[in-house]
């Protein structure tokens, strides 16, 4: 983990003038899918290192469903996918930190949209927290809390991201 991401890199601009600072119209449509194509997401995984020594992770509740999940989002034209999903941590959790340069894993979800779902790949980027902010965009929209990585793999939904969770102590054990 190489990669510091700062609040800095974010854009608190009014929503056209922040979308034509990234050289995008603000109005852009989104392009049409085929039914059934994957759509791919970006997330964090903020992780820190308890005084036992043992590696948490942030976990939030997603906003309609009130599930635990990683802060994720979609990728932003013109972003890294790294940076981007160290916005979306920042956003949905308010922490700041190193994000990895590749991703960590990887993990499919059918996502609930207004009148269908929509079968989703998600590439996890770890974020080593360096900062946790007392106030950040959605504080009054998500919850949030610290689990041990076998407890946040035990409550997560979508088994796939329980096993990349699972699978963080060994990853982290090598990288060190």
């Amino acid at each position: 983990m190489q990669y510091l991401f700062a609040p800095a890199n974010i854009c608190d601009s009014e929503p056209d003038e922040c979308a034509a600072r990234k050289g995008l119209s603000a109005s852009m449509k989104k392009a049409k899918r085929k039914p059934g194509e994957k759509r791919s997401q970006i997330a964090a995984m903020p992780i820190r290192h308890a005084a036992d020594g043992s590696t948490e992770i942030l976990l939030v509740t997603s906003r309609t469903t009130r599930r635990w999940i990683v802060p994720k989002g979609w990728p932003m034209k013109g972003v890294k996918d790294r940076d981007a999903a160290a916005r979306e941590a920042y956003e949905e959790a308010g922490v700041i930190g190193r994000v990895s340069e590749k991703p960590a894993g990887r993990y499919t979800y059918w996502k609930r949209m207004n009148d269908h779902f929509a079968l989703c790949e998600v590439k996890l980027y770890l974020l080593e927290v360096e900062q946790q902010l007392d106030s950040w965009a959605e504080q009054h929209q998500r919850d949030l809390h610290w689990f041990k990585l076998a407890d946040a793999a035990d409550i997560v939904d979508e088994p796939e991201l329980s096993t990349a969770i699972r699978k963080l102590d060994t990853q982290l054990a090598v990288a060190a």
